[in-house]
């Protein structure tokens, strides 16, 4: 149940990135890369399995995420899943 959750998350930021909510995001960015290494500020950063640069860093911008993390997070996954 909670992969139809995030598979529906997904589509959503798939079809408006720029109305994505931030707490939507790290449920997201948890899920596929693991509790955050930073946060409890604006800012969290997910580690990511490959060499180069090895993170995701989302913001909160009054409640929802920035347009462009949010192709960023999605291009991140696609990049898992190959």
């Amino acid at each position: 149940m909670f992969m139809d959750k995030i598979s529906e998350l997904i589509k959503t930021m798939h079809g408006n990135p720029s109305n994505v909510k931030f707490s939507d995001l790290c449920k997201v960015c948890e899920y596929y890369f693991g509790k955050a290494r930073q946060e409890g500020t604006s800012h969290r950063i997910y580690k990511t399995p490959w060499l180069g640069d090895p993170r995701v860093n989302i913001q909160d911008s009054k409640g929802k995420a920035k347009a462009y993390q949010v192709r960023q997070v999605l291009k991140a996954i696609d990049k898992l899943k190959k």
